[in-house]
């Protein structure tokens, strides 16, 4: 078991855990959504997604964008998952990511949808 994120109490007082299952996708969504530099002692930590959502829309961007996010959950999290696929998709004022990946310690296929309100 493991802490869940974000964290919280749970129904019976206590912070709540999660399975490893779980675990390993509050580890993705907190890559994804951490800025690097946002981290005091991990400073290089996150994929920079944020940033890139704000720049001028562009096929090239989004092709830029998927690999950046891709390159840094395999970093970060290489050791836990192998990454199928990462889609980013910015609809308006929300950015939506969906990761397929394989944990490492059973070989199960997973596939995660995270999404954020930007600005």
């Amino acid at each position: 078991m493991a802490l869940d994120y974000p964290l919280h109490i749970d129904t019976r007082g206590r912070t709540a855990d999660v399975d490893f299952e779980n675990h390993i996708k509050d580890l993705i969504e907190q890559v994804l959504f951490t800025s690097p530099g946002e981290r005091v002692n991990r400073p290089e930590f996150g994929s920079g997604l944020m940033k890139l959502v704000f720049a001028p829309s562009s096929d090239e961007l989004a092709t830029a964008t998927q690999f950046v996010t891709q390159g840094a959950l395999q970093q970060w999290l290489g050791d836990l998952i192998d990454i199928e696929g990462v889609d980013v998709q910015a609809h308006e004022s929300r950015i939506e990511v969906k990761v397929v990946y394989s944990i490492k310690r059973n070989n199960q296929r997973q596939i995660a949808v995270f999404s954020r309100e930007v600005g």
